[in-house]
């Protein structure tokens, strides 16, 4: 490890210490997982539970890993990779695909505009261990067009790739979409993108705040698709995130499909007319969004990770909670309500 990689470390820990938190009961009735944290990333492997996130500020990717998702922030954690002249290094994922560790990310030079994903790989059995090294950007599409927040889930042995993208460049608006592609192999898509979902919902294009805070431009927001195949093995369940995050209105949206349909046609696919996961107060809990699910250690439920802002009077300050869920009789994810008092 180089000198410029040790202080990146260095300063990366110092942040993360400032985001840690005991893991606790909220007086909302929520787990608080880290009380500053975006875009929460959770895996079970084996005993093991594999996070990832979006630390303010910090333009590395840390895993932690744990055997209980309660105590994620006190846990054993390691700089997974750190890169100069990469910036904006967002909403890392860590997945497992075939026998190697793959994470997925989004960067850019320093132009939000040019924004990309990419993809880092490890052979490693264990991804505290091993390097991470680029295998470089993934390309969506013709005219490369801005990419953010991929995700992959394997289905039936076919792996896909699900990410937020712009249809067209961004001229005096920006629209936010959701894409899926097959992949040939973890960095490489082998089929055109397809568009699953649009915002088209008046609760999916939501840019201004009630006292006028507003984005510079009107942006329509799906983005932030998070795939997941539930527990009955009959659906495949796409949840995203709606409206702006600078916005009270921002929700948490979702799609599914027959895991024996065809994923890549568009007709395949459901989408919940009505957003999810909305708390009853806004003033305590609003911007329920940008999940991960993952199995509880005693194998009877799945938890939630997700994030939001836990009152409305501490502006722009976004933690990761944690909270079960549980299915309804079709299978499908029944989110209920945030767990507030």
């Amino acid at each position: 490890m180089n000198a410029k990689i040790i202080i990146a470390f260095g300063w990366v820990c110092m942040l993360l210490m400032s985001c840690h938190t005991e893991s606790k009961t909220d007086t909302t009735g929520m787990e608080v997982v880290f009380d500053a944290g975006y875009y929460p990333y959770c895996i079970q492997w084996q005993d093991q539970y594999y996070y990832t996130m979006q630390v303010p500020s910090a333009d590395s990717i840390i895993i932690y890993a744990t055997d209980d998702p309660a105590h994620l922030s006190q846990s054993r954690h390691r700089l997974a990779f750190h890169a100069s002249g990469m910036e904006h290094i967002w909403s890392p994922e860590l997945h497992r695909v075939g026998n190697n560790w793959y994470i997925y990310f989004e960067a850019d030079g320093g132009n939000t505009d040019n924004h990309q994903l990419y993809v880092l790989e490890n052979t490693s059995d264990d991804p505290m261990k091993g390097a991470f090294t680029l295998k470089g950007a993934i390309k969506t599409n013709d005219e490369w067009n801005f990419g953010l927040h991929p995700t992959s889930i394997v289905v039936h042995g076919q792996q896909y790739l699900l990410w937020s993208g712009w249809q067209h460049r961004r001229s005096e608006t920006e629209t936010q979409c959701i894409y899926i592609a097959r992949m040939g192999n973890p960095w490489t898509l082998d089929s055109e993108r397809v568009l699953l979902s649009q915002p088209e919902l008046e609760w999916e294009r939501q840019w201004i705040n009630p006292n006028g805070d507003r984005s510079n431009y009107p942006i329509f927001v799906n983005e932030n698709p998070e795939a997941f195949i539930t527990p009955n093995n009959n659906y495949v369940c796409v949840c995203y995130s709606a409206s702006g995050i600078w916005t009270i209105y921002h929700a948490l949206g979702m799609l599914y499909a027959r895991t024996d349909a065809d994923l890549l046609a568009p007709s395949s696919w459901t989408k919940v007319q009505e957003p999810l996961f909305v708390s009853d107060d806004i003033d305590q809990l609003y911007g329920t969004s940008n999940i991960s699910l993952v199995p509880a250690p005693n194998g009877k439920q799945y938890l939630l990770l997700y994030e939001a802002n836990r009152k409305l009077e501490d502006g722009w300050h976004r933690s990761v909670l944690m909270q079960p869920i549980q299915w309804d009789k079709s299978g499908l994810p029944d989110f209920g309500k945030p767990a507030l008092p």
